[in-house]
């Protein structure tokens, strides 16, 4: 299933683009018919999807928003309803045995379906369905809204003699849309979970499921145990298996392929070399990983924007709000320094429910974090890219600090900029000017985690390339900074001096795992006061 032999040949003959034509790019739209007949770029994904519908029935698939649901639920549909010309030339035109039969397809997107309330949702699923039976010469008996469903389902295989397709997109917008909004908002995702359960669970009874071709159900997050899938147990959930690692997402081949001229105009653009401007794109928006195979993809959304508009900036990360998320870290007292090397047991991410949510679930299932490694059974949590880690930065440091982060944005600039053109008297210039910033209402929590974590939040909010508490033989390293030409060790100190984190990066031989490296290795100790709320003290010396 999802046999990873990806022919570059076939990219190729799919993607020529004239010199003299700009690439239409696909930008908010989800329609692939739309895509298709329009002239938009579209990455063939259709070898992946051929394997899904030959191999299997009832599907349920997480991923991250802007990551190209909405887009294979357009594809399936297209698919199933017999529209081959649409794939002219593509992997499942060209090289499957796919039986181009015409079936029956119900499609349910709560994308747009209203769900303020529960009442609402409830009529807006009625509607939708009476509207298919309506179109379809279909009248429907029953009242309620599951059993509507099941008449729709068992008319349509009974009027065209084909089984049904059925594909929800986005299924549980209904239930996240109110988290985060406090508890009276949080009842109305309580009720609209208990709604679907019953609704969904219609998709698995005894009459149904032998009339159903195929089944997919999208979303962000999985809910288990009282939710929907109690009730509909039978789906096999593809959000971690290997088939699927790269069914949504750009890999670094497609990237290669499909986006040769548009690569070559970017870096013509950057004057740098598109080696150079692959390895750039690579570190701002490649990094999602989905399973124990180690496969790593772009962000279609942020790849498509950087194309587009031919600059490097955060795009993905701007295009939603993550409150309730950063709402959520302070709530939990969260330290912002374990996001680069959390350690989990595969079942304590896959699913969560609304009563206990677990943070380190959300932030994968959202895109937030990703795999970075497996090991015995442990999956370690990252960020994927610099886009995300740069951005989340950002609002954790707002949120943690109390500082508007738009107001300071040309500080967190100077940082980057002073530090690597070693004006460090500037560079802590701005450091303390940040930490004065802080309101006072916050001192009662400036123990030394806290300083630690501001301070790594700062360098990550300037797009600084920063690792913390990097593991060594002997220790961790409290932070490590890296510039294309220059790394800093750094040892923080608090009520101390900064010459003691000098000596314990010496004694411990902490830069001993960067020998090898060409760049040139300063130490760098600093020392903060709880009694002044700032750094006070720093001291520097090149290796």
């Amino acid at each position: 299933m999802f046999k990873n032999n990806v022919k570059l040949i076939f990219y190729k003959f799919t993607y020529i683009i004239a010199m003299n034509k700009r690439t239409k790019f696909p930008i908010g739209i989800q329609s692939f018919e739309q895509i298709r007949t329009e002239d938009y770029l579209y990455v063939d994904k259709t070898e992946h999807i051929y394997n899904l519908v030959n191999e299997g029935k009832v599907y349920f698939l997480s991923r991250p928003r802007r990551f190209g649901k909405s887009l294979l639920v357009s594809t399936l549909r297209a698919l199933f309803q017999g529209n081959k010309e649409l794939f002219s030339d593509l992997w499942i035109d060209r090289e499957s045995d796919f039986e181009w039969k015409e079936h029956p397809v119900v499609v349910l997107d709560f994308n747009g379906i209203p769900h303020s309330t529960p009442d609402e949702m409830k009529m807006a699923l009625i509607y939708t369905i009476e509207e298919y039976a309506e179109k379809n010469g279909i009248k429907l008996k029953s009242p309620l809204l599951a059993i509507k469903l099941k008449e729709l389902i068992l008319n349509l295989k009974e009027k065209t003699g084909q089984n049904v397709v059925v594909l929800v997109d986005e299924y549980d917008k209904p239930i996240i849309d109110f988290l985060g909004q406090g508890k009276e908002k949080l009842k109305y995702g309580i009720e609209n979970r208990e709604i679907l359960r019953s609704f969904y669970g219609i998709l698995k009874e005894a009459e149904v499921a032998p009339a159903l071709r195929f089944l997919l159900i999208t979303g962000v997050s999985k809910f288990s145990k009282v939710s929907i899938f109690s009730e509909l147990n039978n789906l096999y959930d593809l959000t971690m298996q290997e088939e699927a690692s790269d069914l949504l997402g750009y890999t670094q081949e497609e990237l290669r392929c499909c986006f040769e001229n548009e690569i070559c105009e970017l870096a013509k653009k950057h004057n740098i070399s598109d080696d150079e401007t692959i390895e750039k794109l690579s570190n701002w928006y490649n990094g999602y990983r989905f399973s124990e195979k180690d496969v790593r993809v772009y962000n279609p959304f942020s790849i498509l924007q950087v194309f587009r508009s031919l600059s490097f900036k955060n795009y993905w990360f701007e295009s939603g709000s993550p409150r309730f998320l950063i709402n959520l870290i302070r709530e939990k007292e969260f330290s912002p320094t374990r996001m680069e090397n959390i350690e989990v047991a595969e079942e304590s991410f896959l699913t969560f429910e609304i009563e206990s949510l677990k943070l380190e679930a959300l932030l994968f299932q959202t895109g937030y974090l990703t795999i970075n490694n497996i090991s015995e059974g442990l999956f370690t949590l990252g960020y994927p890219n610099r886009e995300v880690r740069n951005s989340l930065s950002r609002h954790l440091f707002a949120a943690f600090s109390e500082i508007d982060d738009s107001t300071e944005r040309s500080k967190f600039l100077l940082l980057s900029k002073r530090l690597k053109e070693n004006r460090y008297e500037d560079f802590f210039n701005v450091v303390k000017a940040l930490y004065a910033s802080i309101p006072h209402t916050l001192n009662s929590k400036r123990d030394e985690a806290y300083f630690h974590s501001i301070f790594y939040l700062m360098v990550s909010a300037a797009g600084i390339d920063s690792e913390i508490e990097v593991l060594t033989s002997k220790s961790r390293i409290d932070l490590v900074i890296k510039f294309k030409c220059l790394l800093y060790i750094i040892e923080f100190k608090c009520n101390q001096s900064a010459k003691s984190g000098i000596i314990q990066i010496k004694e411990r031989k902490y830069y001993e795992k960067y020998l090898s490296s060409s760049k040139e290795i300063f130490l760098m100790g600093i020392n903060f006061s709880t009694d002044k709320k700032n750094v006070v003290e720093w001291e520097i010396e090149k290796l």
